[in-house]
């Protein structure tokens, strides 16, 4: 695959301080198509002094141009990379398609995401504001919100642009400098972000990309000294060295890890409207998706009726190469391929398969492609109930009241979304509180991505939040002033 012409990079480089430059070490790693198992091409293997000359390059810029860049004019050039993003939607959706795997629809979704999110946050940039305290006679007390400094941004390969949105562009509009390590499975729409924003006017040093494996520049960026900030989305297992790391040196972390996301449905639902839902929840992006809907509890009065609605769905889903755009695409290596495999193995007890998606003919046999599956009779205690499969696995689980729904819910080391399908308007409010979750949704799941929405975890789910004004208020720190004027 050639990287389109629209973009002037180079994938065996990282960019740093405005500049695309050869990494340290001068090795690559090599990029496949999951689709196929293709090399897509050669991409920059950075490492712990590449991540290094990058965080210096931040630093230089928060003591330059960009830190005397004021809030308004932030704002103007993420508002003006929003704009050189939606010109840009189908090449990245091709490139993403190509890197990741998943439909070109949904790539194409993704683009538009990540220009939303530059909107958003181009016009937040000067609306995040202190407040004045009421203090002692004779005082005035303020606060102020100010950048962290340099912030460091560890990203999973599952929605590089999406996590690009909400976590570089919340850092870059409250003025800090970023320091960005793609997953060394999906790196160019990271690099292509990276000459976009250039492009748009960010300063030199504002935003650096460095490619590499997770042991050496993620580990390097993780314990760097001078990283003001980490955010890291991916698997709780990364996510605790990454946090171990951070306290070496005090550093504050947002994580977003993993899920085990229900949905609940009762006998008075909608089921029409539920079950795109309830469906597509679960096997969108091949299922590699922290939110995904991977348990759907139902009511023993409707189980077989709404079990038998998802059935006939899954029996038309299609899955193939992403550039086809079926229903699901291929998973993102054979790693993952051989982990989903592993669990599909474990079905048993009264547990058996309800219904599974079909792979097309002329899908190539060297793609990672695995049938979307739906589970039925699951215990509730079941690993395929309580561990993230990260694929296209759905297990149905059997409830008989409220009482039992919440404790099946809450009943995972996970929290990060949930929703609730009933039309009586008391049990919607008892379940929004009785939820473990960070986010839960009434009559509707996942709110179209919702930029505006802040999103996070509770439990092994993770800390802190993305999304909104309160991924601003994140990757900003609150000085208070007091001013004693007698």
């Amino acid at each position: 695959m050639n990287v389109p012409t629209g973009f002037r990079f180079d994938p065996h480089k990282c960019f740093i301080g405005g500049r695309w430059v050869t990494p340290k070490s001068g090795e690559h790693m090599h990029l496949t198509n999951p689709s196929d198992g293709a090399v897509i091409c050669g991409i920059a293997r950075g490492g712990a002094e590449d991540i290094d000359d990058a965080v210096q390059a931040a630093r230089g810029a928060l003591n330059g141009k960009w830190g005397q860049t004021d809030a308004a004019s932030r704002g103007r050039i993420l508002t003006r990379i929003g704009q050189l993003v939606r010109e840009s939607v189908d090449e990245l959706a091709l490139l993403e398609a190509n890197d990741v795997g998943k439909p070109l629809s949904q790539a194409r979704a993704d683009a538009l995401a990540l220009a939303r999110y530059m909107e958003f946050y181009g016009g937040a940039a000067d609306k995040i504001h202190g407040e004045t305290i009421p203090y002692q006679n004779g005082y005035t007390v303020y606060t102020l919100r100010e950048p962290h400094g340099v912030t460091g941004h560890i990203i999973p390969w599952n929605y590089p642009m999406q996590i690009i949105g909400r976590s570089v562009g919340a850092a870059l509009t409250m003025g800090n400098a970023a320091v960005l390590k793609p997953a060394e499975e999906a790196c160019l729409t990271a690099l292509a972000f990276a000459e976009i924003a250039h492009e748009a006017g960010l300063p030199d040093g504002a935003l650096n990309v460095v490619p590499g494996v997770g042991e050496l520049a993620g580990s390097a960026l993780s314990r760097h000294p001078d990283v003001n900030h980490l955010s890291f989305t991916g698997s709780v297992s990364v996510g605790k060295i990454i946090q171990a790391a951070a306290a070496e040196n005090v550093v504050p972390v947002t994580l977003e890890l993993g899920g085990k996301s229900p949905q609940i449905v009762f006998p008075d639902a909608d089921f029409k409207r539920a079950l795109p839902f309830l469906v597509n929840a679960g096997i969108q992006n091949a299922g590699q998706t922290c939110s995904a809907t991977s348990r759907v509890l139902l009511h023993a009065d409707i189980h077989n009726e709404v079990l038998e609605m998802m059935a006939d769905r899954y029996r038309k889903l299609k899955v193939g190469p992403a550039t086809a755009d079926l229903d699901v695409g291929p998973l993102i290596s054979a790693r993952q391929k051989t982990v989903v495999s592993s669990f599909l193995e474990q079905i048993e007890g009264n547990a058996y398969v309800a219904a599974e998606g079909s792979i097309v003919e002329d899908a190539p046999a060297e793609g990672h492609y695995v049938k979307p599956t739906l589970i039925a009779g699951v215990e509730a205690s079941h690993v395929l109930a309580q561990d993230e499969i990260f694929g296209p696995v759905q297990v149905v689980i059997r409830f008989e009241n409220e009482e039992e729904a919440v404790a099946i819910a809450n009943g995972t080391d996970y929290g990060l979304v949930a929703g609730i399908w009933t039309a009586d308007g008391a049990r919607q409010m008892r379940f929004a509180r009785a939820i473990q979750s960070g986010q839960v949704f009434i009559n509707n799941y996942g709110a179209g991505g919702g930029v505006e929405l802040p999103f996070g975890g509770v439990g092994r789910s993770g800390h802190g939040r993305e999304k909104g004004f309160e991924a601003l208020y994140g990757f900003s720190t609150l000085k208070t002033v007091a001013a004693w004027h007698g």
